[in-house]
């Protein structure tokens, strides 16, 4: 999961500005191979080699910050987040990163493992108010600890690195939520989904597609119901939500995504000029 989630962020960010068009996916393959025969030498069922792991972590970023990209290059950076599924999969919300990138964006999608820190981090407040044991929430702390020193190295590579960025704690995601969102509001992704539209926001990225499926329905409740709030508090955020199920036209999805895409270009170049 963390080999995929590095991955993610150096391939979106440089293929956007490539020098030479495929050099970024090129570039992932290799890593790619290495890290599957890495993790496969020994048996899927032997101890991850972690030396071997940070190394190559650090490896990947090292290789793609060095990877020649055209400077000249302006894209509006979209991020996606929304539903577990749709999020994360390309069959779930029609290729959406192939869209936003032939439509000349760059794509920021957060990480899969916030994820399974929001589910752990979940159980403080549960402890704290709801009445759960602290058993449960003392084992959910350790996890928390056991996924941080996991991907220590990748955080690390990414601080050390002139183009990426880190990924924001668990905590951090929380308390840029809750002055909306409750932490209390667990169901589905939850006050998760508010903070890693904030996340966005911060990290440059205010152009948004909270991609949703129609059964969720805490997700339509909490992606839908915070963007009236997240417009006021931030101006700049620009976001759209895009429900996907299979009765949805697919056309009006990609409108939709075009729309946001055009206010997107226009604060862009308006932003260019006044520099």
């Amino acid at each position: 999961m963390i080999y995929g989630d590095v991955f993610q962020k150096v391939v979106y960010k440089t293929r956007a500005y490539e020098a030479v068009p495929g050099s970024a996916n090129a570039l992932h393959k290799k890593w790619e191979d290495i890290c599957i025969a890495s993790l496969y030498k020994r048996g899927v069922s032997s101890v991850v080699n972690w030396s071997e792991f940070n190394r190559n972590i650090r490896g990947i970023v090292k290789e793609f910050d060095e990877l020649p990209l055209d400077e000249t290059i302006k894209k509006p950076k979209v991020g996606i987040v929304g539903e577990i599924l749709v999020k994360f999969m390309p069959a779930a919300n029609n290729y959406l990163i192939d869209q936003l990138e032939a439509e000349g964006a760059e794509v920021i999608v957060p990480e899969l493992l916030n994820f399974l820190l929001y589910c752990s981090y979940n159980s403080i407040f549960k402890h704290d108010y709801l009445g759960k044991s602290k058993k449960s929430m003392v084992a959910n702390e350790f996890a928390i600890k056991i996924m941080e020193k996991a991907r220590k190295a990748s955080v690390e590579a990414f601080e050390k690195s002139k183009r990426f960025e880190p990924p924001a704690r668990i905590e951090t995601l929380a308390e840029y939520a809750s002055p909306i969102a409750s932490i209390g509001n667990q169901t589905g992704e939850g006050w998760f989904l508010t903070g890693e539209m904030i996340e966005l926001i911060h990290a440059g990225a205010p152009n948004i597609v909270c991609a949703q499926p129609f059964a969720c329905l805490p997700n339509h409740i909490v992606g839908k119901g915070v963007i009236k709030e997240l417009r006021r508090r931030y101006p700049d955020s620009n976001i759209v939500a895009v429900d996907y199920d299979p009765g949805a036209s697919e056309v009006n999805q990609l409108n939709r995504i075009k729309l946001m895409l055009s206010t997107a270009m226009k604060k862009l170049n308006e932003k260019q000029e006044n520099i």
